[in-house]
């Protein structure tokens, strides 16, 4: 092979401080969009974000000059700021200090999606899948 070729996806998990319901739907959207616009901008493809109001899911592809504990501090740190500097300044945000981070085949790349895309349904379904839940 004359290049390098790599088809990395990685699934990652992270919660609000002690899982409080700090992402209200009035700036949930605008997490998600910091978290988006950060991990593009670190080279991430990002096929799927969702949660609910103590956690979020990220789906993304992953290039293979990046940390994955880069991505999260940098996509972690760049919502929390936005949101405790710009968008509530008054109000407390904060993320839990941990993540979950796990590969996704190509094969369950629409599953994993599709279970991100579907994350208040599930929840309150209680239909998890608590591999993807480790938080």
């Amino acid at each position: 092979m004359h290049r390098n070729f790599t088809q990395l996806h990685i699934h990652c998990v992270w919660g609000t401080w002690d899982r409080l319901p700090l992402i209200t739907p009035d700036i949930q959207e605008i997490i998600y969009s910091a978290i988006v616009k950060q991990s593009s901008d670190l080279g991430c493809k990002v096929i799927a974000i969702g949660g609910t109001v103590d956690h979020v899911h990220l789906l993304t592809g992953f290039p293979p000059n990046l940390t994955i504990s880069e991505l999260m501090q940098k996509a972690k740190g760049s919502s929390s700021h936005l949101i405790t500097h710009e968008i509530k300044p008054h109000e407390f945000f904060k993320w839990q200090g941990g993540y979950g981070a796990f590969t996704v085949s190509n094969q369950l790349i629409d599953q994993v999606a599709d279970y991100i895309h579907n994350q208040a349904t599930h929840h309150h379904q209680k239909s998890l899948i608590s591999d993807w839940e480790i938080i």
